[in-house]
């Protein structure tokens, strides 16, 4: 079986009997030898003892009045939230768990770097055995932000911070035949490369095609019913749609920011302009294995998903609202 997404530390994981990961020592230290944490050369010996015994003994306690002897105020900041980090992670049985309480709580303490790589373990884990390379790309959504870069025929995806690096203009297919150029090579996922995905996937370097009634929205569906599965042990059947017509809105979960404030208008009865509707991306049917797992006046009624971009054509993805926006019974996660 080939392994993906190295450099999210899970080898350093253990998982107990019900499929969670559980933090280790080894996974703590990974947090404490960051760039951010490392003390230079003129740090001050607080700094410098703090992060020398939290080497040795990654779970010691650490109060205020320590982290504010701290001389340089970055380093103070720096400390805080990655103990933050740290004390979530071994307050709770799982990672898993950590991260629904963190969502459930509806606080945004944690900066979204920290959700993000939280997120990028899990899914790890969720998509353990996971063959499908296109799956997997379609899951970097979840926790790497997007640009769109929009083709005549084609809505592809690049990840922000690599294709944002390279500062390239989207070629339409016109340009391209009036020999445009762009900097960066571009390499859309496909099957005649898809093989290449699995020494690759910790670049996040191949553009993923979202076209509707393609393989994309496929893909993306799958992984977003695995992330519900592993979550919150509810089995559910994802459907691409390519547009929504005639459909009644009794729910629906908007995937980002933009998408949400959109269905918030779709449901209020608001018709979107052509502007509004041009930044959906992707529309989703989601329905529930058994019927029982909803509250009881949507059981048999589909949830409705929402993917979009915002107004600077990119997507940021909140994969938590998958968690916290299913009309479900119950919320306990099962593994």
């Amino acid at each position: 079986m080939n392994d993906f997404w190295i450099a999210c530390g899970h080898h350093l994981l253990d998982r107990e009997a019900g499929g969670g990961l559980c933090v280790t020592d080894e996974f703590l230290k990974a947090y404490f030898v960051r760039p951010e944490l490392s003390p230079p050369d003129e740090a001050c010996p607080v700094e410098r003892r703090l992060h020398r015994e939290l080497l040795a003994a990654p779970r010691r306690a650490v109060g205020a009045d320590e982290i504010a002897a701290i001389a340089d105020a970055d380093a103070r900041e720096n400390w805080r939230l990655v103990l933050a980090v740290r004390d979530l992670l071994v307050r709770h049985p799982t990672l898993e768990a950590g991260y629904l309480a963190t969502v459930r709580s509806g606080t945004n303490e944690l900066p979204p770097l920290f959700v993000n790589q939280l997120v990028h373990v899990i899914l790890r884990n969720a998509l353990d055995g996971c063959d499908d390379p296109f799956v997997l790309r379609a899951a970097e959504l979840f926790f790497r932000p997007q640009r769109i870069l929009p083709q005549e025929r084609a809505l592809l995806l690049g990840d922000e911070e690599v294709v944002g690096g390279q500062s390239p203009t989207p070629v339409l297919s016109l340009m391209s035949m009036l020999g445009a150029v762009t900097d960066a090579e571009l390499e859309v996922l496909s099957e005649s490369n898809a093989d290449d995905y699995w020494h690759r996937s910790d670049h996040f370097d191949m553009t993923f095609d979202l076209t509707a009634g393609g393989r994309g929205p496929r893909a993306l569906a799958q992984a977003m019913a695995r992330w519900i599965s592993h979550l919150l042990g509810i089995d559910v059947d994802i459907e691409p749609l390519r547009e929504l017509r005639d459909a009644r809105l009794t729910w629906y979960v908007g995937l980002d920011a933009d998408a949400t404030r959109l269905g918030d208008r779709l449901w209020h009865g608001e018709e979107l302009d052509d502007r509004s509707a041009g930044r959906v991306l992707s529309l989703f049917r989601l329905t529930f294995a058994d019927t029982n797992a909803a509250v009881d006046e949507m059981q048999g009624e589909p949830v409705y998903l929402i993917l979009a971009m915002n107004s600077d054509q990119k997507l940021r993805m909140k994969p938590q609202n998958l968690l916290t926006g299913l009309p479900i019974k119950h919320l306990e996660r099962v593994t």
